[in-house]
């Protein structure tokens, strides 16, 4: 199965600068405030060296030190403090900012794309990704950053006191650069990895849940078990290689970062000893090292964070659409074109074609019938007519565009399909319809509902009732209801219902169509159909049979000419076809 695109690492770093760089101010604010609290914890060790200083020599003043040492302490506690509220406030907004674009890039998405990539990886880019940066924003980014400032700080003060002083820290530094690289050079590619593989796994779990009826009619409980097995085998597989890697990193990490310290008091006795740095210096350094041990080994701790968090903001940001191609102004300016399909082929699968060279006109405001024995392709067309699907071979055009090339915000203006698949999104009545088009009244919306026959239930409830999930819960026949309103609001040129009005009860469908002509008198109408009044009704007729189509023509010329359609309408009618 297709999956979704993943940014590069050099678009993650991009992003993540962008969008740290849209609130300059705050950014700059939260900086100075975790440098101030840095430098404001460094006091505290200096004044400990003098403490002992003046204790040799005799002339320590405790009380007053002490209270110094408090008074910086209090300080450097009310700074990270601020530093934490507008870290955490920049944070929020950068993730919301991120959730934002994530949607946008999701709702881009053409449903091609999507179809082929499966809903399980984008379920677990939307809720696992997302949680998972949430966390790298909020805490692991921030933390990381007074880390890194706590760490330049101190080797600053280091140097400061004596350059000698700071060779200590030098020990650790070809272990955790030999550590660290051969860490990252992995982790990128394990978590990505990682978040694939629970991409497969949820991707099955939702298969087996929402075809459960299907899996227990055709005794599939087996076989869908042995698929979880096996992607849960493939997740576990992928947790024990990041695993191993942060149990090869960290302990050797932690090892490299106690090593200065023992150095560092060997080294600074002997440099007092030896005369080359006074013992408050030599107290001061050995502190200022053991105090680096803490911001390193957040540091260390965070780095596993932040290569999961990158692996997921990579995941997000690879949600995206293809880029819009030019728009000829015929198109742009208008709608209401023919639209064209020449040698279409389509396959699901490489190498198996569901559709075989298919050639059609259909004219401005004609209303099609396609009509057709179950797996003749009858469905695959209509998506390849509404854009859905791009053909594997030849071109479907709309006055001379291929509809591939229209961006999918004019794409959906122009052409909308009606499945009888139909969501309703947890809202209100009124939210459920005007989503299609934001501008339309409440007297457009019951003129809506009452073309479609809806408006005896709906004005029951109530624009304002609560439908979906928490709410009032619509049949399938009032769901397709409002799916239909809603194409009446948009009112688009072209319409492709397939098998719209299935699931309502067929003399109450025959009238709906029938309404629904009336509503869109002018528009061209493409029905895919079982129920063969609808056929009936059209202007043309074409036949599927095996992804080609067999005949075309109006009703009454192909019930004459006695070939597939003849049979098909008698067969519907239940009349047996002379031999």
């Amino acid at each position: 199965m297709s999956r979704l695109p993943v940014a590069s690492a050099r678009e993650v770093r991009a992003h993540a600068r962008r969008l740290a760089l849209r609130y300059p101010r705050q950014l700059a604010l939260t900086v100075f405030l975790y440098a101030l609290a840095t430098v404001f914890g460094l006091a505290a060790p200096w004044l400990l060296g003098q403490l002992v200083e003046d204790m040799r020599d005799g002339t320590a003043e405790v009380d007053r030190t002490t209270l110094l040492i408090v008074a910086v302490l209090v300080i450097e506690a009310v700074l990270v403090r601020g530093a934490m509220y507008t870290s955490a406030t920049l944070a929020e907004k950068v993730l919301a900012e991120l959730r934002e674009e994530f949607v946008d890039r999701v709702l881009a998405l053409p449903p091609a794309t999507v179809e082929r990539a499966g809903s399980g990886d984008l379920v677990t880019r939307s809720t696992r990704d997302v949680d998972v940066l949430s966390r790298t924003v909020r805490l692991a980014v921030p933390d990381s950053l007074t880390a890194l400032m706590t760490i330049a700080f101190t080797l600053g003060a280091l140097v400061l006191l004596g350059p000698l002083l700071v060779l200590p820290c030098l020990v650790a530094v070809p272990v955790l650069w030999a550590a660290t690289r051969w860490y990252l050079a992995r982790a990128r590619e394990g978590y990505l990895r990682q978040s694939a593989s629970y991409s497969e796994l949820t991707d099955g779990l939702t298969e087996t849940v929402e075809g459960a009826r299907t899996v227990e009619a055709f005794g599939l409980a087996g076989r869908r078990a042995a698929r979880a097995d096996a992607d849960i085998a493939r997740s576990y597989a992928a947790e024990r290689y990041t695993l191993r890697l942060r149990t090869v990193y960290l302990p050797i990490s932690d090892t490299a970062y106690m090593m200065p310290v023992v150095a560092a008091l060997v080294f600074g006795g002997w440099c007092y000893i030896e005369g080359l740095v006074p013992l408050s210096a030599a107290t001061a350094a050995v502190l200022y090292v053991q105090q680096l041990i803490e911001p390193v080994d957040r540091l260390l701790y965070w780095m596993d964070e932040l290569q999961v968090g990158g692996a997921s903001m990579a995941r997000l940001l690879g949600v995206r659409g293809e880029p819009a191609a030019a728009v000829p102004a015929q198109v742009r300016n208008g709608g209401g074109q023919d639209i064209a399909v020449r040698d279409v082929r389509y396959a699901y699968r490489a190498g198996s074609d569901v559709l075989h060279g298919i050639d059609l006109d259909i004219k401005r405001g004609e209303r099609l019938a396609i009509v057709g024995p179950s797996g003749a392709g009858k469905s695959t067309l209509g998506r390849l007519l509404a854009g859905v699907h791009a053909p594997r071979t030849g071109a479907v055009t709309v006055g001379g565009t291929p509809l591939a090339d229209l961006p999918l915000e004019r794409l959906r203006r122009e052409v909308v399909l009606v499945t009888q698949e139909q969501h309703v999104f947890s809202g209100t009545l009124r939210d459920n319809l005007v989503m299609a088009r934001p501008d339309a009244g409440d007297d457009e919306v019951r003129q809506a509902l009452m073309a479609v026959g809806a408006w005896e239930w709906a004005g029951a409830y109530g624009l304002d009732a609560r439908v979906g999930s928490g709410g009032t819960e619509l049949s399938p026949a009032q769901a397709q209801q409002l799916a239909l309103a809603r194409l009446i609001l948009v009112d688009p040129h072209t319409l492709v219902l397939d098998e719209a009005t299935s699931l309502i009860a067929p003399r109450v469908a025959r009238q709906l169509e029938r309404s629904l002509a009336a509503v869109l008198e002018g528009r061209t109408v493409i029905a895919i159909a079982h129920r063969l009044h609808t056929a009936h009704d059209a202007d043309r007729v074409a036949v599927m049979v095996d992804g080609r189509i067999t005949e075309l023509g109006t009703h009454d010329e192909l019930v004459a000419k006695g070939g597939d359609y003849a049979a098909l309408w008698h067969s519907w009618h239940g009349r047996a076809v002379a031999n």
